[in-house]
């Protein structure tokens, strides 16, 4: 018998496939009511009140899975998990068809003006010519951001006879293809747009993707929609073309402040709002306990899991040997994903040195884990990060080689994309840690950490001072700086590192001199 606690309230009916099951026992009780019981029970199933710690890790000895009937996993140390063998698990996908649904339902109800029409009835009112509505019939949609919840839209649009234009940079032009959607530029999409829905995560590239300055890039009359993350659009930007008519409506379902009392965008009649609701369905509830419960059972009786969160079950000796090289290619993951910025076809990577000699599969998926973070709107980590490269349309190989290039162990990754080909290459050192020795076919040698600038410059003399002046004028301090180049009086680059984040200001002012070619801001 698997003896399964559920900690926090689910529903019978989300829960059936683990009351059916003959070989559970199934007890529903908080943590602190059982005490003395902790170390007996083999899966753990929360919600968002019980936080699982690493002090409640230690107390249940026997341990193998803990599930989280919901999307995020911040309740859960995910860490302390995994270096205890615990399988931490969610439910990524049981959100995506209420979201998709929701922001179909505001599109309708937006650009048709229901519940103005509504309020305008139910105030005792019958004025039809004020509601004049608009069809989504033939209409150009734009989706920014082309994950899942976005994929799906697509589809629902393509029903209602609209033409779909996505713009997504880590989308190939072949996928789009596939599915039968036209890939654009931001500006194009922009440009050409009826009604533009924003589906991305939110992070330091997206927040206020929408803005002042792009907003001025769309049509007039232009309809938004944002019930993906407060911040994507702008929020004071919209008031303000909402107030001069260049946007003819919006609807919004999140927020950047929750709830939003002084929000200027609730004073306009032509912005529909809702609080949060896109996840908010009955199925969808149901859908997320429903696939723990189906996870927490297979994993029991020994099948694999399909939304793991970190790695599967590793012994403690394979697990200390490979972890500082599962964390050295996940930092070059990071860099590859940042300076590669085009949609990537094909990733391939060399092992050789003792590296070679070890579970390479589980490092490979922590450099696909690496990379893919920066670009999609889903956890990713060594377990899925594979699955989620297929589903891209992104092929990945291994090789081992015996060419060390002095070292006890290299790793060396290239990376493809439609236009041009980017490659790495690392080395863990015992007692130094994991070191980039090798980036785009330059020689260099730096830690891969913190807040990075890689600029790629014509090497002449003075560059290097121009730079340090530079920044200098601007009060930033330098902490440490690494050169390489091929060959005198070719190309050459820097690697910077800096105690805190360079503005998007500061990298302008840079690109300024004509000596330099490229600079990307690199977060690690």
């Amino acid at each position: 018998m698997y003896e399964v606690l559920v900690a926090d309230s689910i529903s019978n009916e989300g829960l059936a496939p683990l009351l059916e099951a003959s070989n559970v026992n199934l007890t529903r009780k908080k943590v602190t009511e059982v005490e003395d019981l902790l170390h007996t029970y083999d899966a753990l199933l929360v919600r968002s009140a019980t936080t699982v710690t690493e002090d409640l890790l230690d107390k249940m000895k026997n341990l193998k899975i803990v599930a989280r009937a919901g999307v995020g996993v911040d309740n859960i140390d995910i860490e302390a998990s995994t270096k205890r063998g615990v399988v931490v698990i969610n439910a990524p996908n049981g959100n995506t068809i209420s979201t998709a649904e929701h922001t179909f339902a505001m599109m309708a109800s937006l650009v048709r003006h229901i519940p103005q029409g509504n309020i305008s009835v139910k105030s005792r009112e019958w004025n039809r010519s004020a509601f004049v509505g608009t069809e989504l019939n033939r209409k150009h949609l734009g989706i920014v951001g082309f994950g899942r919840i976005g994929s799906e839209l697509a589809k629902r649009a393509k029903a209602f006879n609209m033409t779909v234009h996505v713009y997504d940079p880590f989308l190939t032009t072949s996928r789009a293809e596939k599915l039968g959607v036209d890939l654009l530029s931001l500006d194009d999409l922009l440009a050409v747009a009826d009604i533009i829905t924003v589906h991305t995560p939110l992070t330091k590239d997206t927040k206020g993707l929408l803005n002042r300055e792009t907003l001025a890039k769309t049509k007039k009359g232009v309809y938004l929609l944002n019930c993906a993350r407060g911040g994507i659009i702008d929020e004071e930007a919209l008031a303000h073309y909402l107030e001069i008519g260049h946007v003819q409506g919006a609807a919004i379902d999140v927020f950047e402040v929750e709830p939003p009392t002084d929000n200027p965008l609730l004073n306009f009649d032509q912005v529909i709002t809702t609080p949060h609701l896109g996840a908010s369905t009955k199925e969808a509830q149901l859908n997320v306990a429903e696939d723990v419960a189906y996870d927490v059972l297979r994993f029991l009786e020994g099948n694999p899991v399909s939304s793991s969160i970190n790695l599967p079950t590793l012994s403690k000796d394979v697990f200390e040997k490979i972890q500082p090289f599962t964390s050295l290619t996940k930092q070059l993951g990071a860099v590859l994903s940042q300076c590669m910025k085009e949609p990537v076809q094909d990733i391939s990577v060399t092992y050789a040195g003792t590296v070679a000699d070890l579970e390479t599969t589980y490092i490979t998926r922590s450099l696909l884990s690496g990379f893919l973070t920066h670009r999609i709107d889903r956890s990713v980590n060594e377990v899925n990060a594979s699955m989620i490269a297929k589903e891209r349309g992104i092929t990945f190989g291994e090789k081992i080689s015996d060419n060390t290039q002095g070292y006890a162990n290299i790793i060396e990754v290239v990376v493809k994309g439609e236009s041009r080909t980017f490659s790495i290459t690392g080395t863990y050192i015992k007692d130094y840690g994991p070191r980039v020795i090798n980036i785009d076919s330059f020689d260099i040698d730096f830690y891969p950490e913190g807040h990075l600038l890689y600029i790629r410059h014509i090497d002449q003399p003075g560059v290097i001072g121009n730079v340090g002046k530079a920044l200098g004028d601007l009060d930033i301090n330098i902490a440490t700086m690494q050169v390489g180049r091929k060959q005198k009086g070719g190309e050459a680059i820097m690697m910077l590192t800096f105690d805190r984040l360079i503005e998007d200001a500061t990298i302008e002012s840079l690109k300024q001199a004509s000596e330099i070619v490229t600079i990307q801001r690199i977060e690690l």
